[in-house]
């Protein structure tokens, strides 16, 4: 697994590092099971400080992309194969929404609402025009 960081970037190193890792499991370059680089051995290669790379582990691990075991390192969890399918389809909704002449910034602002309560098609979201009952509403 390549990660790369920037040194000249305002990003933060570890960001940078949760970024490589997430972009490896997205494009299916790693997968669910493996086990990441052990810190020790990857602060060393990348010239930074080992707690910098533990943070950006503890990152992934707070977004459910790994498990942190002692004895075991950092381990790709099954949430992997699902971010890559969500990447495959999401590169294949930017491609759509190229042919379209959509841009960007519209596409994003398109997915940022489809995923909100008011804007999606959620499930548990009432109708606006629905009045609650008293008893939904709690006490």
């Amino acid at each position: 697994m390549l990660i790369r960081i920037d040194a000249a970037s305002e990003r933060a190193i570890y960001a940078q590092i949760a970024d490589s890792v997430r972009a490896s499991i997205a494009a299916g370059r790693v997968r669910s099971g493996e086990t990441l680089p052990p810190a020790r051995v990857l602060a060393q290669g990348l010239d930074v400080n080992q707690h910098t790379v533990l943070h950006a582990y503890q990152l992934l691990r707070d977004e459910g992309l790994i498990d942190l075991r002692r004895g075991r390192g950092a381990v790709v969890t099954q949430a992997a194969a699902g971010i890559a399918e969500l990447y495959a389809g999401a590169q294949d909704l930017a491609a759509r929404a190229a042919e379209l002449g959509v841009t960007p910034a519209a596409l994003a602002a398109i997915v940022n609402h489809a995923g909100t309560a008011d804007g999606g098609s959620s499930p548990n979201a009432a109708p606006a025009s629905t009045p609650l009952r008293e008893e939904e509403v709690g006490p």
